[in-house]
């Protein structure tokens, strides 16, 4: 049996009893009025879940009834049943906030149907996601066992994202758990696939997939043609699952061509990421060819503040000495002085703009017990990023360039993970102070929590001396000293970082878009 209480209001009820009978029988609990003053009396007296309401009746119209429900009640679930199928009704009832319409005559299996919609839709998703996560979840499993190849690990990452999301709003909160648990495993798996094959891929380079200091050349350059323009907007730090969240609102006024993605460098931070994708080189190819462009991490200095001439240099080395634009979007008023600028954007073939904000949302979320709430676990991070974008100059400028006929490419430099577990670091005054990677010269670390790199020239990183290694932070390990090492370790503890070997900050979104017209 339910408890759901229903009013219908027709001024020809007794017509429909059979179908009240019907639903009785289901175990729905059902009202009949006869006219929409009486409908009012009704809801002011008793507390209803969803409202069959007619839209033809004598005395207080339905659609009449229904402004006036709605201003009482504006959340409560109106079905509007009509006889007539004119476009203004129509317009009008869903102008007024209906939930739904049916047309005359109306059969209790449809009745039926759309109480299911409206009023069972939560419970009926979350079984369904319950059976489905748990038919995946065996397939998942026995995946990661396997030998994967790149894109077989892409595909697994996708599905995680997938019930992930879906769990969200899954009763069956021990799913979720299950969930954690073998994403946990999922990482700690492809840790160690990318220390067995890291370094071939960037000695060799042969089988390796799409990374950092490529997709410039092959996946942006051809998209740039005298004929058209195309703005490249780089969100740092966006990972795969928030691109999932926004997805759904670029799809309003973007077709997506192509949904793709590659692989970050390590470390993935903006620092080499970021300065790889824009070069089109390695951090020690940068170092030798535009020494002046480059800063190690105990240099003194931004380290991303030449990301313009960078492109300019790879557009020239690629034959292209084309004319565009850069801007880098650190606050909303220079968001907004972007949107206004984009009319004369579309006069050049090439424009680049990159969006910080949740890079500095996730290390806001660090140091600001505020955003600690409001982005407490993945769900948060992932609702407060779509809250972002959704009152964002970046939203107002795609719509813009859409309008425009601009074509567009949504891109990271990297993600981020939300760390868990703290690991022993031990180095000198000159170790970097990021908590996913270290360099320096006798580190001392727990070797299974990390991929050591000793030969940093190997996979192109900067060796400052002899005795100079990285290490990289695996799954959702960070990195803390042993000099207070309980107060480092809780104060990080569930923060979001990037800079070493996860899923989430490696494996991000590379999105060709094209305008709806």
């Amino acid at each position: 049996m339910t408890n759901i209480r229903i009013l219908w209001a027709d001024d020809e009820i007794q017509l429909l009893k059979p179908h009240i009978i019907f639903l009785e029988e289901k175990g729905y609990s059902v009202t009949s009025v006869a006219d929409g003053g009486a409908a009012l009396e009704a809801i002011d007296e008793e507390r209803y879940d969803l409202v069959f309401l007619d839209e033809n009746m004598p005395g207080l119209s339905g659609l009449e009834t229904l402004n006036e429900m709605k201003s009482r009640y504006p959340s409560i679930p109106v079905i509007m049943i009509t006889k007539s199928e004119e476009e203004s009704i129509m317009e009008e009832a869903i102008g007024s906030k209906i939930s739904d319409y049916l047309i005359k005559p109306v059969n209790p299996n449809q009745i039926l149907l759309t109480i299911k919609k409206h009023l069972d839709t939560a419970r009926i998703i979350s079984e369904r996601t319950t059976i489905g996560y748990q038919q995946a979840f065996r397939n998942i499993g026995m995946s990661l066992h396997n030998n994967m190849t790149f894109e077989e690990w892409e595909e697994v990452y996708k599905k995680l994202i997938y019930w992930e999301i879906e769990l969200e709003n899954s009763s069956e909160t021990g799913l979720n758990e299950i969930l954690e648990t073998q994403k946990e495993e999922a990482n700690n798996l492809f840790g160690r696939f990318v220390e067995e094959n890291y370094r071939d891929w960037m000695i060799n380079g042969e089988d390796a997939p799409l990374m950092s200091h490529n997709v410039f050349k092959e996946k942006v350059f051809p998209e740039i043609t005298p004929n058209s323009t195309t703005f490249l907007i780089m969100i740092d730090n966006l990972r795969l699952d928030q691109w999932q969240m926004l997805k759904p609102q670029i799809e309003e006024i973007f077709w997506i061509d192509q949904e793709q993605t590659y692989l970050s460098i390590l470390p993935t931070t903006t620092q080499y990421a970021r300065n790889v994708f824009f070069a089109g080189l390695l951090p020690t190819e940068i170092q030798k060819l535009y020494p002046d462009l480059w800063l190690n991490d105990d240099d003194e200095g931004g380290k991303n503040l030449h990301e313009r001439a960078l492109v300019e240099h790879q557009l020239k080395r690629l034959g292209k000495d084309t004319r565009f634009t850069y801007n880098k979007v650190l606050n909303p008023s220079y968001g907004r002085k972007v949107v206004g600028d984009i009319p004369n954007h579309m006069n050049n073939a090439f424009n680049v703009i990159v969006y910080n904000f949740i890079d500095m949302l996730s290390h806001a979320r660090t140091d600001t017990d505020i955003i600690k709430e409001l982005a407490e676990d993945e769900a948060a991070y992932r609702s407060l990023t779509l809250s972002w974008f959704d009152h964002s100059p970046l939203k107002e400028a795609l719509k813009e360039i859409a309008a425009r006929g601009g074509k567009v490419i949504i891109t990271t430099d990297h993600g981020s993970i939300k760390v868990k577990e703290p690991t022993k670091v031990i180095g000198d005054k000159n170790v970097n102070t990021n908590l996913r990677y270290k360099q320096g010269k006798n580190l001392s670390f727990e070797a299974e929590d990390v991929l050591a790199i000793h030969k940093p020239e190997e996979v192109y990183l900067p060796k400052i001396n002899v005795s100079q290694s990285f290490i990289f932070a695996k799954g959702d390990r960070f990195f803390a000293y042993p000099n207070n090492f309980n107060h480092y370790a809780n104060y990080y503890k569930n923060t979001f970082q990037h800079g070493g070997i996860s899923l989430e900050e490696m494996i991000v979104p590379l999105i060709h878009l094209s305008p709806k017209k």
